[in-house]
């Protein structure tokens, strides 16, 4: 299930709650009970080399491949 972040406009108090995705937007109250909340836009970072094995590999030369220069890829 995924989690969430919310703040509460009250004490100013940022928590995280494990809820359904259809629940993600009903009402949430702070550990401290007021009901003044907002979910808070969260973003993820991945790190890590979980790209299929299969995916292609930038070509070489001129343009734009990811390669430091001169077709060091192959």
């Amino acid at each position: 299930m995924p989690r969430y972040e919310y703040r509460c406009k009250a004490c100013g108090d940022t928590f995280e709650l494990t809820r359904p995705m259809a629940e993600s937007s009903a009402p949430a109250t702070c550990p401290t009970g007021h009901t003044d909340t907002v979910k808070l836009l969260s973003t993820v970072a991945m790190t890590g080399s979980a790209a299929p094995t299969s995916a292609p590999r930038p070509s070489g030369g001129g343009g734009g491949g990811g390669c430091c220069g001169g077709g060091c890829c192959g």
